[in-house]
């Protein structure tokens, strides 16, 4: 269990260093009037946990041990929004359309409120 944990605190911090360096890094290209930089990073960490997913589970090319490491430790600390997706897909690939909408109407606009729930708790302190 340690090992998983350490597992994921590292690949965590690389996920976490590389979402800022990129993001950054598109946000000097393209400016800030858009996310283009959160966007990228989340476009980017879906296309990856796709990828890896393959890799490790259809194609056995990622042992097991390292799949906490680059599933859930770096493209966790990458984005979480490709968590979200792929979580989402597999509510639409068994067929589960009132789930699928529920989760994906629920996380983006409580989201918002939670967002907007602390930012006002924020000022209040």
């Amino acid at each position: 269990m340690l090992q998983h944990i350490l597992m994921v605190a590292v690949g965590g911090a690389f996920g976490s260093l590389c979402r800022y360096g990129l993001s950054m890094g598109v946000y000097s290209l393209l400016g800030r009037e858009f996310p283009w930089g959160t966007a990228f990073v989340n476009l980017v960490g879906c296309f990856l946990f796709g990828l890896v997913w393959v890799m490790a589970e259809e194609k056995n090319m990622i042992p097991e041990e390292y799949r906490i490491l680059i599933l859930v430790g770096f493209l966790g600390g990458l984005t979480t929004f490709s968590t979200f997706v792929f979580e989402s897909s597999g509510l639409i690939h068994h067929g589960d359309w009132l789930r699928f909408g529920l989760n994906v109407m629920a996380q983006n606009i409580l989201g918002l409120m939670a967002l907007y729930l602390g930012f006002s708790l924020g000022r209040l302190l």
